[in-house]
């Protein structure tokens, strides 16, 4: 279903991107707030750890310019386009342990 960017290879990023699809706006207003949250800690850790190399690599910079074109539906979802966005900037591992937790904590 999603394949195209650079975070749609992962299993669990498909997953968590399906959840954040069936969720109404009022769920995916809290999510995407706490989302943005826990990004913010996270460059928070990284920029403390001055051993830690943050870079976007060429497929995140394009697949951020991508989502300013706004394609995809969670493109068009503002406060879940701006979620995205900025998880996107986060280190791979990052991202996917994020997208990872939200397909866990669905199951619950």
């Amino acid at each position: 279903m999603f394949d195209r960017r650079w975070y749609d290879s992962d299993e669990n990023t498909q997953r968590a991107l399906n959840i954040l699809h069936d969720m109404d706006e009022n769920q995916r207003r809290a999510l995407s707030k706490d989302l943005t949250t826990v990004v913010k800690q996270i460059k928070e850790l990284h920029e403390e750890d001055e051993e830690s190399d943050v870079s976007l690599g060429i497929d995140r910079v394009l697949g951020l310019y991508k989502l300013s074109n706004s394609r995809r539906w969670y493109d068009k979802v503002s406060v879940l386009s701006y979620a995205m966005k900025t998880m996107s900037t986060l280190p791979k591992d990052d991202f996917y342990t994020i997208m990872e937790g939200i397909t866990i904590s669905s199951k619950n």
